[in-house]
């Protein structure tokens, strides 16, 4: 039996080696070819029809060069059935796949290139309908259904938590009425905006202000700051006569470089303002003031005696407008409120002394804080922390060096810092 079997068996000749041959393809490379489709989802049959398309943009920029060859052109397949639309949904790039026809006469296979192409699929009948859309609301209860049929312990118990967490609209319809009514009797005693922000510059802690005032000069008046009565009695002419060396002494307090270095540049210069000079003084009353002042907070000095030295109208004018008394004692009291409010006041005249430009850190130096807190107060007068620009410098007979120190600029119309809000916790 197994003689017979093999006996029917084709015997392999010598010659059929030489028989298989392969040969490329010698048609034009533009022309029309096979190509290779991949249905991952519905097969169609095989009496469907299909069609080759090249895309139009990239057939106007390839043109009709017969170089062109033709599985390396963008195509597009696309067939139908009476129900179902067939279209490629991409075509395949990167790999090279080749398609070979056997003659078997000859005996030569014909090898062609041939693109690949992914084919999708459309039912007809459910083209005319767009899908429903689906609500928060029902994501969340579709969420909550596969949680309770699936999920675990813990995450059952937080949907049922969720659940009794829920607020019931139609509760409340009964009662927004009433709502409404407690929240507009509530409001009717907020103030407005402008109110509020009168109240808030009322309250600020700087000198007496012109809030109208077209120019610097105009913002914070002299005599707001040095009341008349007290302006009568500075006097500049003593520091006029004497020489460099004997005008510090004549200082109350005498360790500010701010003040000296200004009443120096005044007295030796070829018009020395009177005026300017009465405003370092009263500064300098101003910071022998704030100094003795903290001291006596401490207990270490009775104010009222360190201040004979100074005429008693400006010693009346500064405890009365910079201390207060508490009831159960006569004993004036500096509060960190005053201690504000005088350095403003202060800060004022540096500014009119310095033609509104003043340099904050030399300021901050001599007063023992740091430069931070005094722009801090500059700034809750209306100034800007900023370098000065080549207008600035000439303006100010500044040096070009003195381009990198950040001064105190007030500017008009007078604009106050807006309060920051509070930022939102990720």
């Amino acid at each position: 039996m197994a003689s017979t079997s093999a006996s029917k068996k084709r015997k392999r000749e010598a010659g059929d080696d030489a028989k298989a041959s392969f040969v490329l393809s010698t048609q034009p490379k533009s022309q029309l070819g096979p190509v290779l489709a991949n249905f991952p989802s519905v097969k169609p049959s095989k009496s469907t029809t299909f069609s080759c398309y090249q895309t139009g943009s990239n057939a106007e920029a390839l043109g009709d060069a017969d170089d062109a060859e033709f599985a390396e052109l963008p195509t597009l397949i696309a067939g139908e059935t009476d129900t179902v639309d067939f279209h490629s949904a991409n075509q395949t790039t990167g790999c090279r796949y080749l398609v070979g026809v056997h003659d078997k006469k000859t005996g030569i296979t014909t090898i062609r290139p041939a693109p690949v192409h992914t084919l999708a699929r459309d039912v007809k009948a459910l083209k005319s309908l767009e899908p429903i859309a689906v609500s928060v609301l029902q994501r969340l209860e579709a969420r909550a259904a596969l949680g309770e049929t699936f999920g675990t312990k813990k995450a059952k118990l937080a949907i049922k938590a969720q659940e009794r967490n829920k607020v019931d609209v139609s509760a409340m319809e009964t009662v927004v009425d009433h709502l409404q009514e407690s929240i507009q009797k509530s409001t009717q005693a907020l103030p407005t905006k402008e109110e509020a922000q009168a109240t808030a510059d009322s309250t600020r802690l700087v000198p007496s202000y012109n809030a109208e005032a077209t120019v610097p000069s105009e913002v914070y008046p002299l005599h707001n700051i040095i009341p008349e009565a007290e302006w009568r009695t500075l006097a500049a002419t003593p520091f006029l006569v004497v020489g460099q060396t004997q005008r510090t002494p004549l200082l109350p307090f005498q360790r500010s470089k701010w003040i000296n270095q200004h009443l120096h540049s005044i007295c030796d210069s070829t018009s020395p303002s009177k005026t300017n000079i009465k405003i370092l003084l009263y500064i300098s009353y101003m910071m022998f003031f704030r100094k003795l002042a903290i001291q006596s907070n401490l207990g270490k000095v009775s104010l009222e005696e360190k201040l004979a030295s100074m005429p008693p109208v400006v010693v009346d004018g500064l405890l009365s407008r910079f201390t207060e008394s508490a009831r159960s004692s006569s004993k004036p009291q500096f509060t960190s409120q005053k201690e504000t409010l005088l350095l403003t006041h202060m800060f004022a005249l540096c500014l009119r002394v310095d033609d509104y430009a003043t340099d904050t850190e030399l300021i901050a130096r001599d007063l023992g804080q740091s430069t931070r807190s005094i722009n801090t107060l500059f700034k809750s007068m209306g100034c800007q922390i900023t370098k000065l620009t080549l207008t600035d410098l000439k303006r100010l007979g500044l040096p070009d060096s003195a381009a990198g120190t950040k001064r105190a600029l007030l500017k008009v119309p007078l604009e106050f810092p807006k309060p920051r809000g509070k930022r939102r916790r990720g």
